[in-house]
């Protein structure tokens, strides 16, 4: 019986606990309130990832500042003024003080500049170095050639201390690839002992740019030439019109360094069906058509044009590869103390640069990681007493980087002359 009745109290009690579990349901969610949360989260998502970006961009901008060191030495703007003006197509040398100091506590008897242009930084070195008993210029611009032997020239006849006489100018129309052999050519004695100095200054000369015939230039229409050597066989057309498929998309990529790679190389190789690309105007109309305004707004099919025509100008001429092969041999042409001083312009000239310094100072000491060499501070007192423009280096058993961080062009110098912008000059020392 008490079981019954207890049976009966325990089955009243479930239909309550049930009829109260389903009278309590969750509210009902209007579809309106959930758009409206929706929406929400995807601002408040879209807020996050913008906060997040800018917080990376701003990353990257510190970490950048924190890499390059900009020259102390200000551009003289007045003098800058009177000697070129307005004159968009003068061939202003790129870092001109910078590379005086480098230079300018070595008994420079002896000097090669691999890359003579319109002879700037030659003229302005030798003016420096009354020491100055031997210097070798190449370029394989005969224009180029000309006008810098004329200045060279000059310099030596307006200065009053100096002749002919006092030193053997040797102005030679080769690439700076073959200087040791030109070197054993013109003068064994400095084979034997070496050079005090070399420069390698690998930025387009203005004249060379503005000259719309060579077809370096974005903005002018001439032929898809791009050789430096007007006498080399290979031009920018050939590439474009008879390369393989791949091998022109290798190019754009590599070289280029272009992220649209893939779809400009369909569109050139598309071309040659229609009788190929042949000016400078039809392929930067087809980098036109191919670009994007989201990418890089009205202008980025000129930002994706110039990197178009790097990667073709540096294919035409073989650069990296001449470049890799040629800064090792002129380290080995330099005399104990010599220093090789290399300007370059875009990140890949830069990171051979910087990765042949790193090898050279490793050479002969396998096993052993060059930032090894980094905390030298009685070497690096010792040139920051002569040298102000040394910040940081890197200590090797045969050679010392003078530049840990690349040196980059003073504000003014950026300002006065835009092409210096994105200029960096390191610095290595035979020991």
């Amino acid at each position: 019986m008490a079981m019954t009745a207890a049976t009966a109290s325990a089955k009243s009690l479930t239909k309550k606990l049930l009829f109260h579990s389903q009278s309590i349901r969750p509210p009902k969610i209007s579809p309106l309130h959930l758009s409206v949360s929706t929406t929400t989260r995807a601002a408040y998502s879209t807020l996050r990832n913008k906060s997040k970006s800018e917080k990376n961009q701003k990353r990257k901008a510190e970490l950048l500042v924190k890499r390059r060191t900009r020259s102390d030495r200000e551009l003289d703007e007045e003098g800058f003024s009177q000697q070129y003006g307005n004159d968009n197509s003068a061939h202003v040398p790129v870092m001109l003080g910078e590379v005086l100091d480098v230079f300018s506590s070595v008994p420079l008897k002896s000097f090669v500049d691999c890359t003579l242009g319109a002879g700037g930084h030659s003229a302005a070195i030798i003016q420096a170095h009354p020491e100055m008993e031997f210097y070798v210029g190449f370029d394989v611009d005969p224009i180029a050639h000309q006008i810098a032997q004329a200045k060279i020239n000059s310099v030596l006849h307006n200065d009053s201390g100096r002749s002919t006489a006092d030193i053997k100018v040797h102005t030679v129309m080769k690439n700076f690839k073959s200087m040791k052999a030109v070197l054993h050519d013109v003068d064994t004695e400095h084979v034997a002992s070496g050079v005090q100095g070399i420069l390698m200054d690998l930025g387009m000369s203005s004249m060379q740019v503005n000259n719309a015939e060579r077809g370096f230039s974005v903005l002018c229409d001439g032929p898809l030439d791009m050789r430096m050597n007007p006498q080399a066989s290979l031009k920018a057309e050939d590439i474009l019109n008879l390369w393989p498929d791949a091998e022109v998309g290798r190019i754009l990529r590599d070289y280029g360094e272009e992220s649209n790679w893939f779809s400009l190389q369909k569109k050139i190789v598309k071309a040659r069906l229609t009788g190929g690309l042949h000016s400078t105007l039809e392929l930067v109309d087809l980098v036109r058509s191919s670009t994007s305004y989201t990418r890089g707004g009205r202008q980025g099919w000129i930002k994706t044009a110039t990197r178009v025509f790097q990667a073709l100008r540096i294919a035409v001429n073989d650069e990296l590869n001449t470049l890799k092969d040629s800064i090792h041999s002129c380290f080995d042409s330099l005399s104990s103390g010599g220093r090789l001083a290399v300007i370059s312009f875009h990140s890949l000239e830069d990171r051979i640069v910087k990765q042949a310094f790193l090898d050279i100072i490793n050479r002969g000491d396998e096993g052993d990681d060059a930032e090894r060499y980094l905390n030298s501070p009685t070497k690096l007192d010792m040139y920051k007493e002569r040298e102000a423009w040394i910040k940081q280096i890197v200590q090797g058993p045969k050679a010392t980087i003078l530049t840990r961080r690349p040196i980059t062009p003073s504000e003014s110098e950026e300002r006065l002359n835009p092409r210096s912008r994105s200029a960096k000059l390191r610095v290595i020392e035979k020991i």
